[in-house]
């Protein structure tokens, strides 16, 4: 089954046929060299002021960086998560030295997990980006500074059989996907 989107106009491939699973080979690593292009492209996404606020924790299956970000997952994450090659803690200084808000950190830090992954998504790799963590654990067990706050985990790796998982969440997989139409998204004047 194709996971690619129904657009209503052509857009580039890789973004029509990025979509984020939750299951992944637990038989298949990943390295440091497998997402080196991902956080490059992440490395240059955008940032006001060119303030570059956003910083990335990494855990490979099977080390203790991995370990600690998986103890955070809540809820179903817990079942699927855990299979991916790599547990990636997405994290930004949401205020100064001096203690002044940054009103552009969580904007800036989404731009640059998008590109994150848009180009793993050319590489080969898929993306799951994972609301579902304690965030507090996350901070305490990565000992982040008071201006740094981490807001969300992701999973990279290989995809694997959506049947694979638990019946709730393979049937979830396996569902078609779907997307407001364009002309509720985008408006030409008033909202």
């Amino acid at each position: 089954m194709s996971r690619a989107a129904v657009t209503s106009t052509p857009i580039n491939p890789v973004l029509a046929n990025r979509w984020s699973p939750r299951s992944y080979d637990a038989t298949k690593s990943l390295t440091t060299a497998d997402l080196a292009a991902s956080f490059e492209a992440a490395r240059w996404s955008p940032s006001a002021n060119n303030n570059q606020e956003w910083r990335y924790i990494v855990g490979f299956r099977g080390d203790a960086t991995f370990e600690a970000i998986a103890g955070t997952l809540a809820g179903w994450n817990t079942a699927w998560a855990p299979n991916a090659g790599a547990l990636v803690v997405a994290i930004a200084e949401t205020t100064n030295a001096e203690g002044q808000a940054n009103p552009y950190a969580l904007y800036d830090l989404g731009q640059s997990v998008a590109h994150f992954s848009v180009q793993a998504h050319n590489d080969g790799l898929y993306v799951h980006q994972v609301a579902g963590t304690d965030v507090d654990a996350l901070k305490a067990t990565f000992n982040l500074p008071a201006n740094w706050d981490a807001f969300v985990a992701f999973t990279v790796g290989h995809l694997a059989d959506a049947d694979a998982l638990p019946e709730p969440l393979a049937e979830r997989e396996k569902a078609p996907r779907t997307r407001r139409d364009l002309n509720e998204t985008v408006f030409y004047g008033a909202f």
